[in-house]
């Protein structure tokens, strides 16, 4: 890997045991995909699950955080995080309105019951308000 694409990765104690270093790698891979789930399904956090396997990569494998670090989708999630960044405008306008346009379809086409109904509204505006509150 070119060193100009390499992060620092944290100060972390690595396992070197092949068997621990495998399941955690699969551990980071299930983190990762949920995270990957999570950017297109609104009730499903992308930056937790990225967080999680970041760290899990980190614990375990080298090759595996400075793939994740690097990659031009989502590593600006973990980065923008560590560094204290936030999230940029931009991002947090379109995930609102994919947020709402998702949630009030779902709502009105798919769920007939009003009690859940209710709750999707709920859910949206908590996660609503937590975006607008992210740096």
């Amino acid at each position: 890997m070119p060193e100009d694409t390499k992060t620092e990765i944290p100060d972390v104690t690595k396992y070197t045991n092949k068997f621990i270093r495998s399941i955690l790698i699969i551990l980071g891979t299930i983190s990762v995909l949920l995270g990957l789930i999570g950017i297109v399904l609104p009730l499903l956090p992308t930056t937790p699950f990225l967080l999680l396997g970041a760290a899990i990569y980190a614990k375990s494998s080298d090759k595996f955080y400075n793939w994740l670090i690097g990659n031009r989708l989502f590593g600006s999630y973990i980065k923008n995080y560590r560094e204290g960044k936030g999230i940029p405008l931009k991002v947090k306008i379109t995930a609102i309105s994919f947020l709402w346009t998702t949630i009030l379809i779902t709502a009105i086409f798919f769920v007939p019951v009003l009690a859940v109904k209710i709750l999707l509204i709920l859910i949206a505006a908590g996660v609503t308000i937590h975006i607008v509150k992210l740096p």
